[in-house]
């Protein structure tokens, strides 16, 4: 889904406008931006949350040249599914019905002992 498709998709759901429910969208994704600049975390319960992580610097290697370079230490966005979310997007497994017991195999009858006489070890010597 493209940012038109929601546009079209939140503004039959609330009976809006396009164009409002377009304003809606660029104002939700003006809030969540502002507030993850600013530091905070934005929790929304049952969908998910916005935070800011951080990545410290690191040496990491060219894989053409084989080159050592420094990455930065960078900020990065990070978004965590909620319990809503993730029950939404996974259908919820059937509840496993107690399979009844298989019947108990029959043992097989104990093979009778062969006569020792019968019962040939082969020993090689080494010289």
């Amino acid at each position: 889904m493209n940012k038109s498709e929601l546009v079209d998709a939140v503004a039959a759901e609330a009976k809006l406008t396009k164009a409002q429910a377009s304003e809606a969208i660029d104002a939700v994704i003006h809030a969540i931006q502002n507030a993850l600049k600013g530091g905070q975390q934005v929790n929304l319960v049952g969908f998910g949350s916005f935070m800011v992580t951080e990545r410290a610097a690191r040496t990491g290697r060219n894989p053409r040249t084989g080159a050592e370079i420094n990455i930065p230490a960078a900020k990065l966005p990070k978004f965590k599914p909620g319990k809503g979310l993730k029950d939404a997007v996974t259908p919820p497994q059937p509840a496993p019905t107690p399979a009844a017991k298989p019947a108990p195999a029959k043992k097989p009858a104990p093979a009778a002992p062969a006569p020792a006489a019968e019962v040939k070890k082969s020993v090689k010597k080494k010289k």
